[in-house]
């Protein structure tokens, strides 16, 4: 058993930009105040007389995003370790559902929000994605708030997010973390929070690095999507017939046709913002989101100075089989160095 933060536990997150890898797992009142985003970095340079297009990075990075009003509801699980409840909490206006799993004991505990990969949301159930993960960490002394996003579950629907490449994901998890910090929940430590994603949930996760710097103190991603969203397009929608594709090119223009658009998409354009620690998993059999984005990614990290690791499984494919405990007690030790 591993001893977390300041309670001893024994038993106890485009990206957005783009239809990415699919899980693995596959399986009114508002009434609290809003908790601003924790940075002080600056937005990057623009001409003050056109304000950003609110569908790119930018964009993203000069709205106020605004996350409360966390609310516990039914008791879904009790185990031996943690208490698992049905969550809502405001993001940016829209509700969004998810799952928090409580570990027992006086806390506080550190906290992490947790980004699913792709699950068609049709079939989708909240809490679906990543539940090897919600109970592993949980047995392990940390608070696990896992997102179902917008047009999830039991979330609001956002009719533009599709043809938008998806970025209302990365506010759902900005607001995902505001709302756990202004919460007042005695379990929680503000103080410690984390981002976890897998697959497009990775996406997410650099998103939501590049647009709140401060916001949390250190990030995990697991098997995740390039970080240049024209990739993502054309790797998983585009060869397969998705019709978001030419609607999201009506809009919006092709890489071809409109590559300003696409680079302001691409949070690795605006890697220089990042402040946390980042620690990306990546199997070398994965043929859903390919290795080398990874790599890339990671190279562009270190080219600008960044704390990131990159840790390469032999033979492991997207969804991990023999080496997924490994994994998550690197990811473990990861947040166990930097949330203090």
């Amino acid at each position: 058993m591993r001893l977390v933060g300041k309670a001893c536990v024994t038993v106890c997150l485009v990206l957005a930009a783009a239809v990415g890898c699919t899980d693995g797992d596959g399986d009114p009142a508002r009434t609290d105040p809003p908790t601003p985003t924790r940075t002080t970095s600056p937005a990057p340079n623009t001409p003050t007389s056109k304000p950003p297009d609110p569908v790119s990075i930018p964009g993203l990075i000069a709205r106020e995003h605004r996350g409360s009003g966390l609310r516990l509801g039914t008791v879904r699980l009790r185990t031996d370790a943690y208490t698992q409840y049905a969550i809502t909490y405001e993001a940016n206006g829209l509700t969004i559902s998810g799952l928090m799993n409580v570990p027992e004991g006086r806390g506080p505990f550190p906290a992490l929000v947790l980004a699913h990969g792709y699950i068609d949301p049709d079939v989708y159930t909240t809490g679906r994605g990543l539940a090897r993960e919600q109970d592993l960490l949980a047995r392990n002394g940390y608070v696990v708030l896992h997102t179902d996003y917008r047009n999830h579950a039991g979330s609001d629907d956002d009719p533009d997010n599709d043809v938008n490449l998806r970025l209302g994901y990365t506010e759902d998890v900005i607001a995902a973390v505001q709302a756990l910090r202004s919460s007042g929940l005695p379990q929680i430590d503000n103080d410690r929070i984390g981002l976890l994603g897998r697959s497009m949930g990775g996406g997410v996760v650099y998103n939501t690095l590049v647009v709140a710097p401060g916001l949390v103190d250190a990030a995990v991603v697991h098997a995740p999507v390039s970080s240049r969203p024209a990739e993502n397009l054309d790797h998983f929608q585009r060869r397969n017939g998705d019709p978001v594709v030419a609607e999201i090119e009506t809009e919006h223009g092709s890489p071809r046709e409109n590559p300003a658009f696409w680079k302001e998409i691409s949070p690795v354009t605006y890697i220089d913002r990042v402040t946390e620690p980042l620690l990306i998993h990546h199997g070398t059999a994965d043929d859903t989101c390919p290795p080398r984005w990874s790599e890339q990614t990671a190279a562009a990290f270190e080219a600008a100075g960044k704390d990131v690791r990159l840790v390469k499984y032999p033979g492991e494919g997207h969804t991990f089989s023999s080496r997924w405990r490994d994994s998550m007690d690197t990811t473990m030790d990861h947040f166990e160095r930097h949330l203090r």
